[in-house]
This record gives C-alpha cells, sequence and structure tokens, in this order.
C-alpha cells in the first residue's frame, strides 16, 4: 500500500528582503531571498464547508515568514529556514512545515541559487 500525501497549504515564491549573510557587511545590504512553505495539515473540513476558520490562513503564515526574515539577522540560509519552520510550528496548530530558502547570486560566477530544504514536524523542535 502507498502512503497517503499529506494536505498542505503551499506558499510559492515569496520574496523579502533578509539581514543574511557569514559578515556584517552582508547582512547590512539585506538582499532579497526567495522562499517555498509547505505546510501541512488537514484540509478536509475547510474543503467540505468552504470556511476560512478551518484552516489557516496563508496571509497569517506570510505575515509570519516576512517577520523571521526581516527582522532577525541570519548567517546561514540553513538558520533562516529553521527559525521560519519554528516560528509557524509555534504559531499555528500544524502538523509539518517544509521551508525552502534561495538566495540569488551567492557567488560570483554561474550559480542562480544556493539554498536549502527542511523538514520540521510539531514536537521536534
Amino acid at each position: 500500500m502507498i502512503g497517503r500525501m499529506a494536505d498542505v497549504i503551499l506558499l510559492e515564491g515569496i520574496q523579502v528582503p533578509a539581514a543574511l549573510g557569514v559578515t556584517a557587511a552582508e547582512r547590512r545590504m539585506r538582499r532579497p531571498v526567495t522562499l517555498d512553505l509547505e505546510v501541512e495539515l488537514p484540509l478536509h473540513d475547510s474543503g467540505r464547508s468552504d470556511r476560512i476558520g478551518q484552516t489557516v490562513h496563508y496571509k497569517r503564515i506570510y505575515e509570519v515568514v516576512e517577520d523571521v526574515a526581516s527582522n532577525q539577522e541570519h548567517k546561514l540560509v540553513e538558520a533562516l529556514g529553521a527559525r521560519i519552520a519554528a516560528a509557524v510550528l509555534g504559531k499555528f496548530d500544524v502538523d509539518a512545515v517544509v521551508v525552502s530558502v534561495r538566495k540569488p547570486k551567492p557567488i560570483s560566477g554561474v550559480l542562480d541559487y544556493a539554498g536549502i530544504r527542511i523538514r520540521r514536524e510539531r514536537g521536534e523542535l
């Protein structure tokens, strides 16, 4: 039997400025990062009822992502991703979250993005 895929709310292509980089000078530049989230939670009830009160409003998730990315300093994309995952799991009643962080043009040369993808579950922090 194949495992059942989890229901998810998708937020893809979020672009926010972040104080991100190993050096203080790099963090001061506040360059944009691109973020994608998959927020896992049952969507049966909201799908049937068509009521926002039975789901997690994606605008609220976006606001948490924006706050963490913009209002904290992060040396590593790993830290930014972990902090966003912790904030989403701490603020909303969701089962798990997958966070992808892409830092555009992180080095000179031909490299579009460097980034990470992490998955955290409730109770795992």
